[in-house]
This record gives structure tokens, C-alpha cells and sequence, in this order.
């Protein structure tokens, strides 16, 4: 039998105390698209040390990983009440709205979280997503996974936690990719869940030697603790292009050229830069951190140089101003993280690009979501 909440959400709506989960987005760097399945598989293999005291985690550096940082940006899901016999999923800045009975949601690109739904067997309720700021969609930011696995884990509080962490995250990542809607991994998914500033160790199988689902695993590592986000913050900025991203294309690029010899090797390289990124956050070796952005970049260029799309410019205004710059999520335009070791550097920077593009400011967020109102 379906989950009936028609009733426990009419009565939650009279007391405007409606289920919410906030999910927040995640800036990458030196990392990002390691966490797709194809390089996952392509670049991992067994150790013959899993020393996970280790803090510096030398053993993992020819493994592949992705770092997280959680920003206060994201999406908004509230679960309102809905006819008896279907669920339904409405974007509030998409102006769309899908509808269905349970047990009858087709598999297309469209229904990709209504069949979210429809999966934990709920009935009687409407999810509406609402971004928690303006103007930000196609940002590199990872809005759309972001949206995915907020709905998954709203999903799951409200048909009484059936699934595990590491479940809902494969259930997101999953969905998202087998539905069409991006080629993505498991980095966003896992920063909502886990939130902070996190080094992510890619367990495409689990962990050996542990017992598990098979859906994957990671060996989290917290980098920067929260007392000093402030240092991180002060060496940050976001800037967006003003032009839309072509996150799919250059994520195809990436991925056909895995499978050339040329590709390959300069993929392979992105795990050592990947693991100096790491090392710089978590020594406050700023320096290091701005090498590691500067060499994981031109990988990234030489294996695809739509990935600057839109973005030269203000790699070369960075550069006047001892900053560098990393598009985010995909690029081809969209998000850019700007980053200098001296913060009156990027103050610099940062007045020299006022009026020509937008500032999306944030401050880093120790947890990756919000739960509210769930006593139903």
C-alpha cells in the first residue's frame, strides 16, 4: 500500500509547519569529474596499505578523489499536501510542474524526481523546489544534483528512513544519469549529505574487506574545520560569466577522452594535482592550493578547451592580481571560482571586475542539509 500523507500534510499546512529539507550546493576544484563512474572504475585499485588514521593519507594519492566545500546556496523542498491518488513535483524558478498517479510515472527525463517518489511509495503529496537565491541557475554548483538528492533524502524521511546515506546518494546519482538529465557523479550528492570541507576517496565498489551494498563508498576526511572557514572565505570569490554553461558537452569531451591514449595519461595526472589540492587546504598552504588550481586547469584545457568557454577573460584579469581562477562544475561558462593566496589580492580583483560581472557571494556551511518539520 502506498504512504498515504494527504491528511498529516493538510494538518501540517494549518500549522505552517510543512516538511522541509534545505540542500545545499558545493563549490569543486582539483577533483572534480574524478568522482564520475567512468574514472572512478578507470583509475582505482586496491592498496596494499588502508591506513585511514593516517591524516596526510599518502596511500590515497594515486587514487581518485574529489574535495567538497559547502556553500549557503541551494534548493528549498517543501512536501505540501496533493490529491489522495497522485504525487507531483513543481520548480517554482522553471515554472514547470509534473503530475502522476503512483505506479504510473513513465521513465523520462522529466519525471526524474517524480519517479524518486514514486520509488519510496508515497502518495497524496507535492514537492516544490524553490532555489534559496536568485539568478544562479547554470552556475557550476551542482544545482541539479543538489535538487536530486534534496528529494531523495525529503523522500526518505517521510516513508521513515528505509534507505542509508551512502544508499541515497547512489539512488541520486543514479537517477540523475540514467534519466538524462546530466552526466554526473557522486561529489554533489555526497556534499549535501555530508556537508563541510571534505576530501572525498572514491570506493566505486565499497570498501574492501568491508561489508556493504556494492552501490560505492567514500573515505571522507574533514580538511578545514569550521573555526577557520573565515580563512578559507577571505581567499574565495564566485563570479558568473553571465552566459549559459555547457556542462554536457564538456563532460562528454572528458569522457571520450578517457578512452584515448593521449586522454588518458592526461587524466591520470589529475590525481596527484588532486591530492596537492587536498594537502594545501587542510596545511593552510595556500600557496599549494594555488598551484594545484592552476595545474588541475590546464589539464582540464588540454583535454577539452570548451571547458574555458566564456572564461579567459577573467583568467587574465586574475592574473594581474596574483589570483587564478577554476570554472566550476563543467564550465563552458557559468560559475568561476576565484581564488588568491593573499586576500587583499582578490580584494583587488574583486573591485576591478565590479559592474562587469556578478558576484554570487556565500559563506562556507559545515553541514550539507537542513531537515525540518518532519513529525508528522
Amino acid at each position: 500500500m502506498p504512504i498515504q500523507l494527504h491528511e498529516s500534510l493538510q494538518a501540517a499546512e494549518e500549522e505552517k509547519a510543512l516538511p522541509t529539507v534545505l540542500a545545499y550546493n558545493r563549490i569543486d576544484g582539483p577533483g572534480s569529474s574524478l568522482d564520475l563512474s567512468e574514472f572512478q572504475q578507470t583509475f582505482w585499485k586496491l592498496s596494499d596499505n588502508y591506513d585511514m588514521d593516517d591524516p596526510t593519507c599518502k596511500w590515497t594519492e594515486n587514487l581518485p578523489r574529489t574535495v567538497g566545500i559547502t556553500i549557503d546556496t541551494g534548493t528549498r523542498i517543501e512536501a505540501h499536501p496533493f490529491d489522495e491518488d497522485l504525487i507531483g513535483v513543481k520548480s517554482v524558478e522553471y515554472e514547470t510542474e509534473v503530475t502522476a498517479h503512483p505506479g504510473k510515472v513513465t521513465p523520462v527525463r522529466e519525471n526524474w524526481l517524480l519517479k524518486i517518489m514514486e520509488i519510496f511509495n508515497l502518495s497524496g503529496v507535492k514537492f516544490v523546489l524553490q532555489n534559496l537565491r536568485e539568478g544562479i541557475q547554470s552556475s557550476g554548483l551542482g544545482g541539479s544534483s543538489t535538487a536530486t538528492i534534496g528529494v531523495c533524502i525529503l523522500a526518505n524521511e517521510l516513508a521513515g528512513q528505509p534507505f542509508s546515506k551512502i544508499q541515497l546518494i547512489s539512488l541520486a546519482s543514479r537517477i540523475e544519469q540514467g534519466f538524462g538529465v546530466s552526466i554526473t557523479g557522486t561529489q554533489e550528492q555526497s556534499n549535501v549529505i555530508f556537508g563541510g570541507v571534505t576530501d572525498y576517496v572514491w570506493f566505486p565498489w565499497g570498501k574492501p574487506g568491508n561489508p556493504g551494498t556494492g552501490y560505492g563508498e567514500s573515505q571522507r576526511y574533514e580538511l578545514v574545520a569550521p573555526v577557520d572557514y573565515g580563512l578559507l572565505e577571505d581567499r574565495m570569490a564566485i563570479f558568473h560569466t553571465g552566459h549559459p554553461r555547457l556542462s554536457s558537452e564538456v563532460n562528454q569531451t572528458w569522457r571520450n577522452a578517457l578512452l584515448t591514449e593521449e586522454g588518458y595519461r592526461l587524466h591520470s595526472q589529475k590525481l596527484k594535482v588532486a591530492y596537492e589540492f587536498r594537502e594545501g587546504l587542510r596545511l593552510q598552504k595556500w600557496g599549494h592550493v594555488f598551484d594545484s588550481v592552476e595545474k588541475y586547469r590546464n589539464i582540464r584545457i588540454k583535454l577539452c578547451e570548451g571547458y574555458m568557454e566564456n572564461s579567459w577573460d577573467l583568467l587574465g584579469r586574475a592574473c594581474n592580481f596574483n589570483s587564478t581562477i577554476f570554472p566550476l562544475g563543467a564550465g563552458g561558462g557559468g560559475g568561476v571560482l576565484l581564488f588568491s593566496p593573499d586576500p587583499e589580492s582578490l580584494e583587488e580583483l574583486r573591485a576591478d571586475l565590479k559592474g562587469m560581472y556578478k558576484e554570487i557571494p556565500f559563506k562556507i556551511l559545515f553541514n550539507g542539509h537542513e531537515i525540518h518539520n518532519m513529525k508528522l
